[in-house]
Parts: structure tokens; C-alpha cells; sequence
């Protein structure tokens, strides 16, 4: 397994097989605890992939202990406020949100505050029988500022999100798959494999069409319904600039599995 174009990264792995775009966290010491290097390696790979013809689907892992324990707390205890800013800067956290293709979380292990957002900012979440979440930041002196206070309310209810984050409270996968913040629990075991699969079948699809319905999607949030609809409408039609839906109506009407090129 290469790293991606020949790039040593230091905090994470990257690679790419049968279109599929892997991002695995590479700090296994440290339960793969976020410090700034990881954040901006971690963007720069994502931005990589998003621009890559050849990849349609990314999956992001951790290892089988953890996926992610959240903020390395030794760096963290020596930031200014000025540094805590840029550690929480929007744009780098909202990095998997602006790229286009579907992103799929593959969870083992620790899912904890930062790591935690990162899941809830991904396109869909499959998470080993054993994984543990918390947003525990509350324990610190502080709360989930990466995104976590927000994010939540848009998968799931706002007084059990307020109820987790004002408590610290862990919760095992099953409770998460109850709350509607994962798709799926799986044995931990077959978590990748399981991830694998449904990116290689999503992998299939149009990649305009998958684009556009992720924009409208996560545009919704920001919209009411009717504006929401008109751009739905929008972009519904522009897919017919290209050639993908004429390919993918003519292989249904032949009985064929359609090939599409996303041109």
C-alpha cells in the first residue's frame, strides 16, 4: 500500500483502489488524537481526492482501537485563544461537507469529541459493534467547538443532544444507530469490508448525479422548502447537460448496467 502520489504524510494514510479514495488516521500512540498537523494532512488529502477523476468515493478509518479519541489534549493544554481559533478554523473542519463525492466513516474503537464531528460530518457513518462515542469535552472546561454542538441537532434530536453534550456521557454504537447518528452496526471485524462494499456500489453511480444530490442535501439545512425545491429543480435539470442520464436511461431500457463516465 502506497501512500497517495508518493506523499509521506505524518499523522495519516492515503491511498486509492477501484475508485475508492482511503484516509486512515496514523496515530495509533496517541488513539489517533487530532493535533493541527493531522487537521491540515487530513484537508489536504480530502481536497486531493475531491479533485481526483479517479476516485468517486472516500472512506476515512482509524485502527481497531480507535477511530478517533478526539484533541490531543497535550498540545491543546498550551494553545493561546488565538491558536485555539485557528485549531477550530470552519473551513478546515467543514472540509468533508464542501467535498463533493459521498464520504463514508468506517468506525472501530473510540469515536470521541473531535473525532465524534468529524462522523457526524460525513456522508455515511458504519460503525463496529464495539465502538464507544462521547462528546466529553464538558469534563475539560470547554464543549465540542468543532462543529459538534450543531451538527448533532441535524441528525438527531436537540434535547438528546444537549443531554450528551452537557453530561459527557459515553454511549456504545447500538445507542447511536437508535439515535440515528450511524447507518449501520456491524461486527468490528467486518467494518472496512462492509464500508468497501457499499463504496464500490455507490462507486457505480453517476458521479454528477452524486454530486448534485449531495449539494442539494446539505443545502437543505440552510433553506427553507421552497427555496430548497427550486434548487433541487436547478440541479435536476443541469444533469441533462451531460451524458449520464441518457446512459442511464438507454441501459435500464436495454436491461444493461449502466457505465456511466460523468461527462
Amino acid at each position: 500500500m502506497e501512500n497517495y502520489r508518493g506523499v509521506e504524510y505524518q499523522t495519516v494514510l492515503a491511498w486509492v483502489e477501484d475508485q475508492i479514495g482511503y484516509v486512515q488516521f496514523n496515530r495509533s500512540k496517541q488513539l489517533n488524537a487530532i493535533n493541527p498537523q493531522l487537521l491540515e494532512e487530513f484537508s489536504e488529502v480530502l481536497i486531493a481526492f475531491d479533485a481526483d477523476p479517479e476516485v468517486r468515493v472516500i472512506i476515512i478509518c482509524g485502527d481497531e482501537n480507535a477511530f478517533c479519541a478526539g484533541a490531543d489534549l497535550k498540545e491543546m493544554s498550551e494553545m493561546s485563544a488565538f491558536e485555539a481559533r485557528n485549531y477550530l478554523d470552519p473551513s478546515r473542519r467543514a472540509v468533508m461537507e464542501d467535498v463533493q463525492k459521498p464520504v463514508i466513516t468506517a468506525i472501530r474503537g473510540l469515536a470521541l469529541g473531535g473525532g465524534f464531528e468529524i462522523i457526524l460530518s460525513s456522508d455515511i457513518r458504519i460503525a463496529g459493534d464495539k465502538a464507544i462515542f462521547a462528546l466529553p469535552e464538558i469534563r475539560l472546561g470547554l464543549f465540542p467547538g468543532g462543529g459538534g454542538t450543531q451538527r448533532w441537532i441535524h441528525s438527531g434530536s436537540i434535547c438528546t443532544a444537549k443531554y450528551y453534550i452537557f453530561t459527557g456521557d459515553f454511549f456504545d454504537a447500538q445507542t447511536a444507530l437508535k439515535m440515528d447518528l450511524i447507518n449501520m452496526v456491524v461486527p468490528d471485524d467486518d467494518v472496512m469490508n462492509r464500508a468497501t462494499k457499499i463504496a464500490k456500489r455507490i462507486a457505480k453511480k453517476s458521479p454528477l448525479a452524486l454530486r448534485e444530490a449531495k449539494q442539494c442535501i446539505n443545502n437543505s439545512v440552510n433553506m427553507d422548502l421552497r427555496s430548497g425545491l427550486k434548487n433541487e429543480q436547478i440541479a435536476w435539470a443541469i444533469l441533462f447537460s451531460s451524458s449520464d442520464p441518457k446512459t442511464g436511461i438507454d441501459a435500464f431500457l436495454e436491461g444493461k448496467e449502466a457505465v456511466f463516465n460523468g461527462k
